[in-house]
């Protein structure tokens, strides 16, 4: 079984991750095993902290950190990583379903990688309808059903069945070609 991926893209503070909680939330009742990958464009953001024990060791030359706890596992990868579209993906091998929120450059016109484009104007639609490629859905705050664009708006927060069964039904034959 292959994975499939799609993308969340949106300005910010348009409500990219409350789509997502709302999409992940939906298709992990419906039993998919999913991954969901966020882009954050802070250049010094760490997910460390100076002083902890994976922090030191990083600053002994450690290039990946593991850490293990009653409830998780993180990995800590060190260096600057420009993955592509593929190698980000291949992180995400064994899941259903990856969702990947941001990532605008990498997946806008990425055939491959369907896009939930969240909207919060009628200026922000219509720019998206130039920049990305293939558009599965609209949504946000902004409702595009009175532009008569071609594409569905779905409000994630109200109808996340109906951005789910979306989903769901255009991945459903990239899940089921041979990896």
């Amino acid at each position: 079984m292959k994975t499939a991926a799609v993308a969340v893209v949106g300005s910010k503070r348009s409500g990219k991750t409350t789509t997502l909680e709302a999409l992940i939330r939906e298709l992990a009742k419906r039993g998919y095993s999913i991954a969901a990958v966020k882009h954050i464009s802070e250049q010094d953001f760490t997910i460390d902290t100076k002083g902890k024990d994976t922090w030191r060791y990083a600053q002994a030359g450690a290039s990946k950190i593991i850490s293990i706890a009653a409830n998780e596992i993180a990995t800590i990868e060190k260096g600057s990583k420009n993955l592509s579209l593929e190698q980000l993906l291949e992180r995400c091998k064994g899941h259903d379903l990856v969702f990947l929120e941001g990532f605008k450059k990498l997946v806008s016109k990425e055939k491959t990688i369907p896009k939930i484009v969240v909207v919060k104007s009628a200026e922000e639609a219509l720019e998206a309808q130039k920049t990305y490629d293939p558009i599965l859905s609209f949504t946000g705050p902004y409702s595009t059903r009175n532009l008569k664009l071609n594409l569905p708006y779905v409000d994630a927060l109200k109808d996340p069945e109906k951005l789910a069964d979306l989903v769901e039904n255009t991945t459903k034959k990239e899940r089921t070609s041979p990896a």
